[in-house]
């Protein structure tokens, strides 16, 4: 089996057994190596420990359930990600949301902070060979919907050196990010993660001036800051806006337009 396939088989597992007990251990085994083999392999190609992942993969779907069931309690939304109790619960999607989740279930607008990650494809277009990828797929209908509106394609200026501060402070970053392109959208608008650092904003407009916009929102937050621990650290967006040339939407052909008009704009 090569790493690309261990890795995908290890990713689905997560996301089948999301709401289970599940330690790496139960991952390694059931894609055939050891749980060192694994550890080191998923470290080195998503840049966080599997144990992380899960954490994060598990807020994501409870915050999606907080904010799509205002009845739900959080108790129950706990249950339903693999929690025992509320407190556990509120603990992890603290340090994941940077707020409890009474707070963030006043939100008016929910975006993944934590999508599924899919490893590169091992056969077929070279492009998505060459880099892991989140998945959009739920996204699908309304990109095809949306195919001459304006994407606002964004990234984040320097995060290594965040992320060497330490990795909940580049957690935060991507937090920030987000809240940022989310405070700029109008009512239609969608905010999504296509990677590491990047991010897009598709709006259900196009008009260009509209885009412009945006842009313009998004860039003036450049150099406030956030705040981790006892430090306030500033942090700065690239953002620009671009339609799709596409015959046919596919998903190789939308990610990789996005990711290569945010290369080509940095």
């Amino acid at each position: 089996m090569s790493k690309v396939e261990l890795l995908a088989k290890a990713l689905e597992y997560i996301e089948l057994h999301l709401t289970e007990e599940m330690k790496t251990e139960d991952i390694a085994k059931a894609v055939f190596c050891s749980k060192s083999t694994l550890e080191k392999l998923f470290q080195a190609v998503n840049h966080l420990s599997i144990h992380d992942y899960v954490v994060r993969r598990r807020m994501n779907k409870g915050a999606k359930l907080l904010f799509q069931n205002g009845e739900l309690s959080i108790l129950d939304a706990a249950l339903q990600v693999g929690y025992s109790s509320h407190e556990s619960f509120t603990r992890a999607f603290k340090q994941v949301w940077n707020c409890n989740p009474s707070e963030f279930r006043r939100r008016t607008r929910y975006s993944e902070i934590f999508p599924r990650l899919y490893p590169p494809i091992e056969n077929g277009d070279e492009y998505m060979q060459n880099r892991r990828h989140v998945d959009i797929s739920e996204l699908y209908d309304l990109i095809v919907e949306r195919k001459n509106c304006y994407y606002i394609c964004c990234d984040i200026k320097r995060l290594v050196p965040i992320n060497e501060i330490s990795h909940k402070a580049g957690d935060l970053a991507i937090l920030e990010s987000l809240n940022r392109l989310n405070d700029a959208a109008g009512a239609e608008d969608v905010v999504f993660r296509i990677g590491g650092d990047e991010f897009v904003l598709l709006t259900a407009s196009e008009d260009k001036a509209y885009a412009d916009g945006l842009v313009d929102k998004i860039l003036a937050k450049n150099g406030d800051t956030f705040r981790y621990e006892d430090m306030d650290i500033p942090l700065n967006l690239y953002a620009v806006p671009s339609k799709l040339e596409l015959k046919q939407v596919k998903y190789n052909e939308v990610f990789r337009q996005l990711h290569e008009t945010i290369q080509e704009n940095k």
